[in-house]
């Protein structure tokens, strides 16, 4: 491309709607006029009021007053716009040179910025590495997203922090936080860092160390997370369902259903050998987080899934006033089936029992769609089976399929695909997005 189609090329970029950069250009060149302007004033009143000083005869011949008032303005306009714009132009690039990457012209990052900033506000709605997963192909097409995450953890180095100092638990928080950041590679090594050392941290996570730290400076956790997010240049909100301190429990028959026993703490349940009839929190009903209902109720599109059903997603849904934002929202409410079934929670599931199982903690489900991934071609490893779809289960439930899976993990969805078929569905009822 040649020298001058790549700056026409550049400005009708620059020129391009909504980047809000124009009316910025328009206030600086009316803003240079009106001074010019002034200024030839001021020089006007001294030639007629005083005709005998000196450097009036340079002025006049540095005016060009020879030459035809077109031509002269012609020539001081010129001059005039091209030194205003180079100036900009480079004032601009200085200025930015140091936050913004070079991989890309400014005006791209610009122009795709600003699209996202005006794209849908989607709220996913789960916890563990499912929710990170779905964020992490959302936020390539908004910046309005909201995580709503449970706060039932209570293993590992969340459950180690959770009791010996009382905060809520932070990894799945953690997690989103480090999906959503701009420098997610980065930050996701960072954050995910576990010390291995002999010692008090060991088996803690940097990442759970840094939001505890933050909740002693800050004084609370909510305060916590929207400050993590700021340090991170997260793009989206993180939101706990609640800020009550709840403990996940549930009632599990034992092989050949010889006794049920009844088990405390989210990360004691998927370890307790037998079939998981029913889970709840303790107190029950807690309030929920308002931020998340206002989330809930304001969404484009509600996401609820993927994750591991009765420990990441269904806690959220037992917090009541969660389920009934859900069924009083105007935005799509979407259920992402998981691709593989879980051991300790749903091995041997199929689709229907996913939903048969939600359908007995909560009544009447509160999704418009059920999304299930119907790509079966790709090899499991060994002890993990895959979650299939009853033949007519789209007679029963709203179900539409589609390959969410990852190729490379092939018990996992895939981020890009599983965002850009959720990106269809909205787009089917909203029309075509601006991203």
């Amino acid at each position: 491309m040649s020298t001058n189609r790549r700056w026409i090329t550049t400005l009708q970029q620059w020129l391009r709607p909504g980047l809000n950069v124009k009316r910025w250009v328009v206030i600086v060149f009316v803003a240079n006029t009106l001074l010019a302007v002034g200024a030839a004033m001021f020089l006007l009143d001294i030639y007629r009021t005083t005709p005998d000083v000196w450097w009036l005869p340079l002025l006049s011949y540095a005016s060009l007053r020879f030459l035809a008032r077109p031509v002269r303005v012609l020539i001081f306009g010129g001059l005039g716009f091209g030194l205003l714009g180079w100036g900009i132009w480079n004032l601009n690039r200085s200025l930015m040179e140091p936050f913004v990457p070079k991989d890309r012209p400014v005006v791209e990052q610009l122009a795709r910025f600003r699209q996202l900033e005006r794209g849908p506000r989607l709220v996913a709605v789960g916890g563990g590495t499912g929710q990170a997963t779905l964020l992490r192909g959302l936020k390539e097409f908004t910046h309005n997203l909201f995580a709503i995450v449970s706060v039932a953890d209570d293993g590992g180095s969340s459950g180690r922090l959770r009791r010996s100092l009382g905060i809520l638990p932070p990894g799945d928080i953690r997690n989103c936080l480090a999906a959503l950041s701009k420098e997610e590679d980065l930050v996701s090594q960072l954050f995910q860092y576990r010390f291995a050392q002999d010692g008090d941290l060991v088996g803690h996570s940097f990442g759970n160390l840094y939001l505890t730290a933050l909740t002693e400076i800050t004084g609370s956790f909510e305060e916590a997370i929207i400050t993590s997010g700021k340090v991170l240049g997260v793009q989206g909100r993180v939101l706990p369902a609640t800020l009550a301190n709840v403990t996940l429990e549930a009632d599990v028959a034992l092989p050949n259903k010889l006794a049920e026993v009844r088990v405390s703490g989210e990360s004691r349940i998927p370890t307790t050998n037998g079939n998981i009839q029913r889970v709840w929190l303790n107190p029950g009903a807690p309030p929920a987080y308002p931020k998340s209902l206002q989330a809930i109720l304001t969404a484009d599109m509600v996401v609820i899934g993927p994750g591991s059903l009765y420990t990441s997603v269904l806690p959220n849904m037992l917090v009541p006033e969660i389920a009934d934002a859900l069924r009083s929202t105007r935005a799509i409410r979407v259920y992402v089936i998981n691709v593989a079934t879980q051991p300790g929670e749903t091995h041997g599931y199929t689709a229907g029992d996913h939903l048969r199982a939600l359908e007995d903690h909560l009544g009447d489900l509160p999704f418009e769609i059920i999304l299930c991934n119907d790509r079966y071609d790709l090899v499991l490893p060994e002890g993990t089976e895959r979650v299939t779809a009853e033949q007519n289960l789209e007679t029963v439930y709203p179900v539409h399929f589609a390959d969410v899976v990852d190729e490379n993990n092939p018990w996992r969805h895939d981020s890009a695909k599983l965002a850009r078929v959720l990106i269809d569905l909205l787009e089917e009822r909203t029309g075509p997005l601006v991203v």
